[in-house]
């Protein structure tokens, strides 16, 4: 699904990400773990088309997110670690904003949003005022956009940043559940205990440099 080869990016003599090349698949969730300063956010922009490259290649199920931004970005659904969101509208009001600005139809946009409202479990502050809503209830509320349009990858950048120990399990579940609904699943954290407890894999990243990755399921072998 997922196919970085060689990516880089330079800010003068600063160089963020070095030479960076891995394969994500269908079906996974795929952690990046560092300390702050790794890389890894800059690295996700990049694959989101939000930020330029230096050098390198990125491909969303088989279109450059360079040369064929509007088709890979439609694979894509995007948490940034602030969710933009209007703290003046409701999670539904938002929603149709996302909806219709993700270019859904009425019919589209109506079934979606049940679906992602009942996958994040928002329906019950549906219709109150997001400024109102705690920080992990706005998380969720960023995920449901996240998910409109149904893409097939997910990149989440620390998502549990503002959650509680019990807000970030039921995140948890949330997550899971996608991955095994078939989604390929991208999480940036600095927090090993929850790449080990949830990813399928995971990169390791120091310094902007790809320094290792592990298998945390079925075998603790590091490459």
């Amino acid at each position: 699904m997922i196919e970085v080869s060689h990516l880089t990016k330079r800010y003068g003599a600063h160089l963020a990400v070095s030479d960076l090349s891995f394969n994500i698949e269908d079906g996974q969730i795929y952690g990046f773990l560092g300390p702050n300063g790794a890389g890894k956010s800059t690295t996700m922009n990049i694959m989101t088309g939000c930020l330029a490259a230096s050098s390198g290649e990125v491909r969303i199920d088989g279109h450059d997110i360079f040369e064929e931004s509007g088709a890979a970005k439609r694979l894509l659904g995007y948490l940034p670690e602030q969710p933009p969101l209007y703290m003046d509208r409701t999670p539904r009001e938002y929603l149709t904003f996302v909806g219709h600005a993700k270019g859904l139809s009425r019919a589209q946009l109506a079934e979606q949003m049940e679906r992602v409202m009942t996958v994040t479990q928002i329906g019950d502050v549906a219709d109150r005022l997001i400024k109102n809503l705690s920080k992990g209830y706005r998380q969720r509320v960023g995920l449901a956009c996240a998910l409109l349009g149904d893409p097939p990858v997910i990149i989440l950048d620390e998502p549990t940043a503002v959650l509680t120990p019990q807000e970030t399990e039921k995140l948890f579940r949330v997550l899971r559940k996608m991955r095994d609904d078939g989604k390929a699943i991208i999480i940036i954290t600095h927090k090993m205990h929850e790449v080990e407890s949830l990813s399928d894999r995971v990169a390791v990243l120091r310094a902007g440099k790809y320094i290792g990755s592990m298998m945390t399921k079925d075998t603790n072998v590091t490459e």
